[in-house]
């Protein structure tokens, strides 16, 4: 809209000519999406207590966990609107990728909206079901896979650090997106257990696929590079700067000890985003790399749950498995920040991929 609009106002005001540029709009945007979630942020948490939008806390979790409850939830809301209302502002909205990401995103809050208004309204954690929510999820991946599939023909899986790595999934490349974006959305859920813990490398994960995403649609950089250069995924950059500066205010107030917490309707919709970028600059496998925290709290879940069925034993004192190094003793700010540390590093190795083939 904005872009659209200084574009048009370019031949009589020069200065608008800077509009053109993706790197401007980009920083546009992220200060877009931190003044509107930053400002809003007071204004949002005191609409959530006084509607008494509450964390409801499991009765098996840590016990320093229950005096978090009642803390204002659903506070992934604002993220949620600090994100998309700039991207809208800021992208070319003739690029397909643009409703492509913003639909899974939009859908997934939906989704994780249902979910946290069901847990506020009957007091207790159970929320939407399981079987629900991944219906929900895989139709809007499996929605926009088969678009882009049918739009641009690419079935092509990309090996990070090989030059010439490439298998053409061709159609089966529709449920391989879908799985990388529910099962992206899903690990960001698992990883939203302690303050700020999810947003953290939410915002690293997304400044890592800002940089991923430009390079990808500048032709002249991805030659140099040698990597697939994909039309129109520059755009995508204004997206994940503005899933940063929407954390960004947002950490402000979650950050330990939390003022608001962000819900699934905000942890959903964040991960099926960045599964979403991942999928359409074919950066999958690098997903897995950079966001190497979700995938670790993920595998905590499953081997915890696979070796109890099988074993009748547990691998980990409580799972996800950041709940474990707290009940180890680890004070709930050191297990962030050390989350946080492990999420940068992961984040220089994945861009590392794009010199080292």
């Amino acid at each position: 809209m904005l872009y659209h609009l200084l574009v048009e106002l370019t031949d009589y005001v020069s200065v608008f000519n800077v509009s053109r540029y993706i790197t401007f709009r980009a920083l546009a945007a992220l200060l877009t999406a931190l003044g509107m979630s930053f400002l809003l942020s007071p204004w949002f948490i005191r609409k959530l207590k006084s509607k008494q939008i509450g964390q409801q806390v499991r009765n098996d979790g840590p016990e320093s966990h229950f005096s978090k409850a009642g803390t204002p939830t659903m506070g992934g809301g604002l993220i949620l609107f600090a994100t998309l209302l700039p991207a809208l502002l800021w992208m070319d909205w003739r690029n397909p990728l643009l409703w492509y990401v913003s639909t899974i995103t939009f859908i997934y809050g939906l989704i994780g909206f249902l979910d946290d208004y069901l847990k506020v309204s009957k007091k207790n954690t159970k929320g939407l079901s399981g079987k629900l929510k991944l219906l929900g999820q895989f139709g809007a991946a499996g929605g926009a896979c088969t678009l882009y599939y049918l739009q641009t023909g690419n079935g092509e899986l990309h090996f990070p650090f090989f030059k010439a790595l490439t298998f053409d999934l061709g159609w089966l490349y529709v449920p391989f997106g879908m799985f990388v974006i529910v099962g992206a959305s899903n690990a960001v859920n698992l990883t939203d257990g302690l303050d700020g813990l999810a947003i953290g490398p939410v915002m690293t994960t997304a400044s890592t696929f800002a940089i991923l995403s430009y390079v990808a649609g500048h032709i002249k950089i991805a030659e140099y590079l040698q990597i697939p250069f994909l039309s129109g995924a520059g755009e995508l950059a204004i997206f994940c700067t503005c899933l940063v500066g929407a954390g960004m205010g947002f950490l402000w107030y979650n950050t330990y000890p939390a003022q608001v917490f962000m819900g699934d309707v905000g942890s959903l919709p964040l991960g099926g985003a960045l599964g979403a970028i991942a999928v359409f600059t074919k950066n999958e496998i690098i997903l897995a790399i950079v966001g190497g925290v979700f995938v670790m709290e993920a595998l905590s879940v499953i081997t915890q749950v696979a070796s109890f069925k099988m074993t009748g034993k547990r691998v980990f004192r409580m799972a996800p498995i950041h709940h474990h190094f707290e009940l180890k003793g680890w004070p709930e700010p050191k297990v962030i920040v050390r989350f946080w540390i492990i999420s940068i590093i992961l984040a220089i190795v994945g861009l590392m991929s794009l010199k080292l083939r």
